[in-house]
């Protein structure tokens, strides 16, 4: 039997990076994973922000998605660690704390006349296709090797953190995006501080603009240093800050790093041959991944 999710979009891949939805759903085709929709899904919400001002709003909210899923007998799977850190959470505290699902169920039912019964597991797509599929999988199906390619992996923060139990990979040591950075032929290198926050994270963008783009320079230099082409990531909302992030920089650091940045299904989706560069977004970022076009034969 295949693998069939309830397709988790966000807010920031469907409105600035639609090119990785459209990576996505032709990735997952390619390799047999159905992908269902899920009608009328909010944002997650967003951890780093809502969360924090309104804990119980933030539980409905996220528990009206895990609902949509549940209705679908489907898990969720996202393309985007925040969704997934903020929807994993939710999930995991309804399934331990039956008083607070009551609670929460009280409000959906007030809203919608419908409840959550507590069963929607959350995923993240990439790593259900290491752990499911593997990267044999994965390395079978590509058609277009990233040959000489050096990538920059850039994790994320909430794919790995907090530790919890399901939580993918060893979070100090992690090795799943590397492999599937390579399984795509492509050179994963390491390069100092790889596990540091992209910048945005926890509110710092909305709050402290300067601060979280001095991380982000930060981080975009150190693959530089060791003469990365670009940097691949697993998320949207990352993939925002290392990219127009860059835009930012130029104006706040008078720096301009013209460091490419793709979210791995983009690049997946080119090597598997399922989408040209332009239906998989890579003329849509605010710095031009020319560089990696190039290595990929393209330019």
């Amino acid at each position: 039997m295949g693998l069939k999710y309830g397709f988790f979009l966000g807010c920031i891949m469907p409105n600035r990076y639609p090119g990785i939805e459209v990576s996505t759903r032709k990735v997952a085709a390619k390799l047999g994973i159905e992908l269902v929709d899920l009608n009328g899904a909010s944002c997650c919400p967003a951890p780093g922000v809502i969360r924090s001002f309104d804990y119980f709003s933030w539980l409905c909210m996220a528990a009206r998605n895990l609902m949509l899923a549940e209705q679908l007998h489907v898990p969720i799977t996202v393309v985007c660690n925040g969704c997934y850190g903020s929807l994993k959470e939710a999930a995991d505290t309804l399934r331990e704390k039956p008083d607070l699902l009551s609670r929460v169920n009280e409000v959906l039912s007030e809203a919608t006349g419908k409840k959550y019964y507590g069963t929607t597991h959350v995923t993240h797509l990439c790593y259900e296709i290491y752990e499911k599929l593997g990267v044999d999988k994965v390395a079978s199906e590509v058609v277009k090797p990233a040959k000489g390619l050096k990538v920059g992996a850039h994790y994320g923060c909430h794919i790995l953190r907090p530790a919890r139990k399901g939580r993918p990979d060893n979070p100090e040591v992690p090795t799943f995006l590397d492999e599937l950075i390579e399984a795509l032929g492509a050179e994963s290198i390491y390069y100092k501080d790889k596990l540091m926050c992209c910048g945005a994270g926890g509110g710092v963008r909305s709050g402290v603009l300067e601060v979280a783009l001095d991380y982000t320079r930060e981080k975009i230099k150190n693959m530089m240093a060791v003469g990365a082409d670009c940097t691949v990531d697993i998320c949207p909302f990352c993939h925002y800050q290392l990219d127009r992030g860059q835009v930012e920089i130029k104006q706040y650091f008078n720096e301009e790093l013209g460091f490419p940045v793709l979210h791995w299904m983009q690049l997946a989706a080119v090597c598997l041959g399922v989408a040209t560069p332009k239906e998989a977004g890579f003329y849509s970022n605010a710095i031009p991944t020319t560089p990696v076009l190039k290595k990929l034969g393209f330019e």
